[in-house]
């Protein structure tokens, strides 16, 4: 080895073998993908190892890199770890919270959570990552995360805020065209909105007793946020939270029940960030926004 590799080329080396692409682990880092694939050239070069290997769909770690991957995962999980140690031991109401949660949330739900937030902590940046994949804590991907399951793992703290009901909705002026449908029968004549990639409203539709095709879906996305936005247009009949539906101007709750299990919102942090006067004062300004957004509740929570 001519001499020790910079960490970053570890970390572009740990995201290609994940990811399986430049473009992907480019993505995952947030840098370019020139720059990976000059992190995994000085690697081997360092190294006076190859990892990869050229093909015409891209680079394809070898068995020596297959080998060295999980020692760099354990010392990133290492490194991850100390991090958040570290954070939980600031004693101080200054830096950044990093609040993850998914896109319709963090595009609908959490801006007016976080106005009293922000006034009430002006020493606190705060760094959103709407995402509808499960960012992981354990790794430091973000401080808080506002879940739709209960987690599992020992190291995180979670705190069940309540649910909301998942309702059938549509936009007044799709009604005004197309009629209120008042039975599951008729609902599933109507132009659905609905997901793309996705076979799980046809596999729920089918334990009510109906057989469904992606042909029924008039408008199918595999983005959430675009899905809300297209129920909004009037574009047809889609499936969502309560809640947000009656603080949507335009949105009707339609007067069917669609037997949907109730959506549960979780409040997660890692046990050691729990520590941190920032992250706690942050965690549970948001528990109290999110508890009011739940019940319907004006959206200037207060902040104790």
């Amino acid at each position: 080895m001519n001499r020790e590799p910079d960490w970053n080329f570890w970390r572009s080396f740990a995201a290609m073998v994940e990811h399986g692409s430049l473009s992907g682990a480019a993505r995952a880092l947030s840098i370019s993908q020139p720059t990976i694939g000059r992190h995994i050239e000085a690697l081997e070069l360092a190294l006076a190892l190859k990892l990869f290997d050229r093909t015409l769909s891209g680079l394809k770690p070898n068995a020596t890199a297959l080998r060295l991957y999980e020692p760099i995962r354990t010392a990133q999980a290492a490194i991850a770890e100390a991090n958040i140690r570290a954070t939980g031991a600031q004693d101080t109401l200054l830096g950044t919270v990093r609040i993850t949660a998914s896109l319709i949330i963090s595009h609908h739900v959490l801006p007016a959570i976080l106005a009293p937030i922000r006034l009430a902590y002006p020493n606190i940046a705060l760094e959103i990552i709407p995402s509808d994949t499960s960012e992981n804590l354990l790794l430091n991907d973000a401080d808080i995360a506002l879940r739709m399951f209960r987690p599992t793992q020992l190291e995180l703290i979670s705190r069940h805020l309540g649910s909301t009901d998942i309702v059938a909705l549509a936009h007044e002026t799709y009604l005004a065209r197309r009629g209120t449908p008042r039975t599951l029968d008729e609902l599933f004549q109507h132009d659905l909105i609905g997901f793309s990639g996705s076979t799980a409203l046809i596999d729920y539709a089918k334990t009510l007793g109906y057989t469904l095709t992606d042909d029924n879906f008039a408008i199918r996305s595999a983005d959430q946020a675009y899905l809300w936005e297209a129920i909004k247009a009037g574009l047809g009949i889609g499936f969502g939270q309560k809640v947000l539906a009656q603080t949507t101007s335009g949105l009707v709750v339609l007067p069917i029940d669609i037997k949907a299990p109730p959506l549960p919102f979780w409040l997660t942090t890692h046990e050691h960030l729990f520590t941190s006067p920032r992250i706690r004062a942050i965690y549970d300004a948001l528990a109290n926004g999110i508890t009011a957004y739940i019940r319907g509740e004006p959206k200037t929570p207060s902040i104790g």
